[in-house]
């Protein structure tokens, strides 16, 4: 009787201590930050997925609106059930003239695109949801990579390369007029373009290094400043059309006229 009044004693002292240990060092570990000092890194428990991101909805943002406040998503809508990363934002504090569809038409030609072969559109047109209050609406415009002058943009049609699909956030609910891409690198038309393993991080980041070097057209000068951002998309390949892995980063284009 003795010894098992002994050994609970001794358990409950056990407890007591491993309690008291364990507050410490919940005390000591600092709460990871994004980089905004303002939202968790890590978004609670059961809610690790906000739509097509990790981080629940990034509020006050400069330049542009964070389309999961509104029921939008960083994935557009290739089928009903799949899509491809917004990985690229223009940001409304970028070039005036940019945030216009004709100026940006101008911008792209000086970083090596152009709109589709002929003016005509070639497959398949895709939605996204900016958050905005327009809901899903089709892309506004292609634009493919331009390899040489007049049917430059034809060949990438044929022979494959770089292209991205734009959307502007500039609905009732969330009128930032900052471009929306989804930016990717495509095989050619024998394989019906078909995306490139790392296509999506490929297609983003290409234009991404021809923005910082900077770019001119017609006398016209620009450069970009980019600031990455993580846990707007969700990593890997879940919900991404053809199955393909992505890394998660999306990157925020500010572009300034020289």
């Amino acid at each position: 009787m003795l010894l098992a009044l002994v050994q609970a004693r001794s358990l409950l002292v056990l407890g007591v201590v491993s309690l008291f240990f364990s507050q410490i060092l919940a005390l000591s570990v600092p709460t990871p930050r994004h980089i905004d000092g303002q939202t968790p890194f890590l978004p609670p428990q059961g809610e690790r997925k906000h739509r097509s991101g990790v981080l629940p909805p990034l509020r006050n943002t400069v330049g542009w609106v964070d389309p999961r406040l509104n029921g939008g998503q960083f994935l557009d809508y290739t089928t009903d059930t799949l899509g491809e990363p917004l990985n690229i934002i223009i940001s409304s504090e970028s070039d005036p003239d940019i945030l216009t569809e004709s100026g940006m038409q101008t911008y792209i030609k000086s970083i090596g695109f152009s709109r589709e072969c002929l003016g005509l559109h070639y497959g398949h047109i895709h939605d996204a949801d900016l958050g905005d209050g327009l809901g899903r609406k089709p892309e506004q415009f292609l634009g493919r990579q331009h390899y040489f002058p007049i049917i430059g943009t034809c060949w990438e049609s044929i022979r494959g390369g770089h292209h991205f699909r734009a959307w502007r956030q500039n609905g009732t609910e969330a009128n930032s007029g900052a471009w929306f891409l989804g930016a990717s690198q495509e095989m050619d038309s024998s394989k019906n373009h078909m995306i490139v393993d790392d296509g999506y991080n490929r297609g983003r980041n290409y234009i991404v290094e021809r923005a910082t070097a900077g770019s001119h057209w017609r006398g016209m000068w620009w450069k970009a400043e980019v600031e990455w951002r993580d846990g707007l998309l969700e990593s890997g390949n879940q919900g991404v059309n053809h199955g393909i892995e992505q890394d998660g980063l999306v990157a925020i284009l500010t572009v300034h006229r020289l």
